[in-house]
């Protein structure tokens, strides 16, 4: 894999948020109710009894019709809690009403005291993402070294969730980047398995 200008990363995720921020309301609700239906398909081919989702913040696509439903099959939901930047995330259990607490980065995950929790299937955030797998995050490193420290020892397939409006052409991978398996869109799931092949 070759190395890429972190300058390019930047222009591409503020050029790809400001596309995402564009997304209208009834896709936003539309996308919310497929991922509850393929969250649980996904979660079931991958025979999961545990899955990691992310809390939906900004303009991200809604996560938590998917987390009912995941509840619902009896499927465990996790969130990510974040320690120190480029640092692996640990991932707790959680359930709709139960309380959260305020992370390292601002964002709500559950309290200290909540179940760990391996995940199965890992579905993920991104800012943007291409055919091959490579996404752009938010520059923290979290979910590289997640994926990188997970697949070490065992299979964990991580899914992209985003909207089709935040695909390139090609995300300027680097060394340590970790590409993912699938990646869901309110349109399709893309297999980027295939462009491997």
């Amino acid at each position: 894999m070759g190395e890429s200008d972190p300058l390019s990363k930047h222009s591409l995720r503020r050029s790809a948020l400001t596309l995402r921020a564009q997304v209208d309301a009834a896709t936003r609700e539309a996308f919310a109710e497929r991922l509850a239906i393929e969250g649980v398909a996904l979660a079931r081919r991958a025979f999961a009894r545990s899955v990691a989702i992310f809390w939906p913040v900004g303009t991200e696509p809604d996560t938590l019709l998917m987390a009912q439903a995941l509840t619902y099959h009896e499927i465990i939901v996790a969130l990510p809690c974040a320690g120190a930047m480029g640092e692996p995330l640990t991932f707790r259990a959680w359930k709709q009403g139960q309380a959260l607490v305020e992370g390292a980065m601002r964002i709500p995950e559950p309290a200290p005291g909540a179940r760990s929790v391996q995940p199965d299937l890992i579905f993920t955030p991104m800012t943007a993402f291409d055919r091959r797998g490579y996404r752009i995050g938010y520059g923290g490193g979290y979910y590289d070294a997640t994926l990188a420290q997970i697949r070490a020892s065992r299979s964990a397939p991580a899914i992209g969730i985003a909207f089709a409006a935040q695909e390139i052409a090609r995300v300027p991978e680097e060394e340590h980047d970790q590409p993912l398996d699938l990646i869901l869109t309110e349109g399709e799931l893309i297999d980027c398995s295939l462009a491997w092949r």
